[in-house]
């Protein structure tokens, strides 16, 4: 695994479930996010700075279409690199 793996990485190695990414999904969504989103295993997501860095889940959060929104978030956190913390 790479040295500092993204969201995508942690499931393909099963330290995240799907289960968990729709959570933080929902987070989002719920306007729950926060700068230390527990994931599993230890591993913690800046939520805010996820969306933040990806301009296509910003962009998706002003419409009101709900599963681009969604599908958009998810991607947003599957780039998104946590921290073990």
């Amino acid at each position: 695994m790479a040295s500092n793996p993204t969201v995508s990485d942690l499931r393909k190695v099963s330290e995240v479930t799907d289960d968990e990414i729709t959570a933080a999904v929902d987070a989002v969504l719920a306007d729950l996010a926060s700068e230390a989103y527990p994931l599993a295993k230890g591993w913690v997501l800046d939520l805010g700075e996820a969306v933040a860095g990806h301009k296509a889940s910003q962009d998706a959060l002003l419409t009101d279409r709900d599963a681009y929104k969604r599908n958009m978030v998810r991607t947003a956190i599957l780039l998104a690199q946590p921290v073990k913390g």
